[in-house]
């Protein structure tokens, strides 16, 4: 039976592919994409998909209850919840922004699922609200304990996603995945980031001693565990999405550059940032349980993801240029606050 989303946040990275995804998966599926078009929402990720009946785009913000209800309303069986103000480093400097996306907009989605109702609402958040753990993994029933505003509004919402399935038994499911990474990210975070600074030779900004480790997981693959969880998964569960790749900070770099084959004199040390979190790795049993696993490994889809930057550069450049704006205005914020100046 055909069916029809509304994923909100679609021109970001993750909604983006996800979408592209979806369409390229199911011929008789139909998408409404409901996004602000903040600074790292970027039509550009979608080119091409306006001529496709199936889908169709709204500008318009999560926050704004007319709009959403005028969408859900109009009949929708799958709602799949990625906007989100996402970056850490912004979150430092500006916490209310990430509270009225994250968690006051997800309240506006929640309300009107409540009063339309829908088949699935899935809640996209990220296995940082767990913090830092220094062996192990974290597994679904374990407490969330952020570090950052970012993951602390990500666990807000959460934390009301609950709330609604307990109190008014709206149909939800939660899922934290892993750091995402491949095409069309936003070239603020780490792969992009260096990636395309390395393509211009330009220097590598790696926080502290460079050891901080994260699970890698490409993007796609976080695609195809959203599509089972929408279509199999437990409603009120949550799940974890991991890549199983662990991968120290450090590494990741010297991997970017062996494949460009550049320097490893571009990487230069910085002072780290407040509240980084060590370590993140969770366990993945409840989804494999499922029938999912990445089909990527790491190796291959940094590769793949390498070379779409390459080829590539009208994309992200015009994007740095905002990224820049935003890094002199970062240094400067934590000189004068923090005194953590470079």
């Amino acid at each position: 039976m055909a069916k029809r989303y509304l994923v909100t946040g679609g021109a970001g990275f993750i909604g983006s592919n996800y979408i592209r995804y979806l369409l390229g998966r199911y011929p008789d599926c139909s998408i409404v994409n409901l996004d602000k078009l903040t600074y790292a929402g970027n039509l550009d990720n979608l080119a091409g998909l306006d001529r496709d009946p199936r889908y169709s785009f709204v500008e318009g913000d999560i926050c704004d209850s007319d709009t959403v209800d005028r969408i859900v309303s109009s009949g929708v069986d799958y709602l799949v919840n990625f906007a989100a103000e996402t970056h850490v480093d912004r979150s430092i400097i500006d916490p209310a922004a990430f509270i009225r996306t994250d968690v006051m907009g997800t309240h506006v989605l929640l309300e009107s699922v409540r009063k339309f109702g829908l088949e699935r609402y899935i809640q996209i958040s990220t296995d940082e609200v767990y913090g830092s753990i220094e062996e192990g993994a974290f597994r679904e029933w374990d407490p969330v304990t952020p570090s950052s505003p970012y993951s602390a509004s990500k666990a807000g919402a959460e934390l009301l996603v609950q709330a609604y399935i307990t109190t008014y038994g709206i149909p939800a499911i939660i899922t934290r995945a892993s750091n995402n990474f491949g095409p069309y990210q936003y070239p603020e975070k780490l792969i992009p980031l260096f990636v395309t600074h390395a393509l211009d030779d330009r220097p590598l900004p790696l926080y502290g001693d460079g050891l901080n480790v994260r699970d890698w997981l490409y993007v796609e693959d976080h695609c195809s565990a959203l599509d089972l969880i929408c279509r199999d998964g437990a409603l009120s569960e949550i799940y974890n999405i991991g890549g199983g790749n662990e991968r120290t900070n450090i590494d990741i770099t010297h991997r970017i550059l062996r494949i460009l084959g550049k320097p490893d004199s571009l990487i230069q040390p910085i002072k780290d940032r407040p509240g980084h979190d060590r370590r993140y790795a969770v366990d993945t049993t409840r989804i494999r349980a499922l029938g999912w696993k990445p089909a990527h490994d790491f190796e291959t889809g940094l590769e793949a993801t390498v070379a779409w930057y390459r080829d590539n550069r009208e994309w992200w450049m015009k994007l740095k240029e905002r990224n820049r704006k935003f890094n002199e205005y970062y240094q400067n914020w934590y000189q004068h606050h923090l005194g953590m100046a470079e």
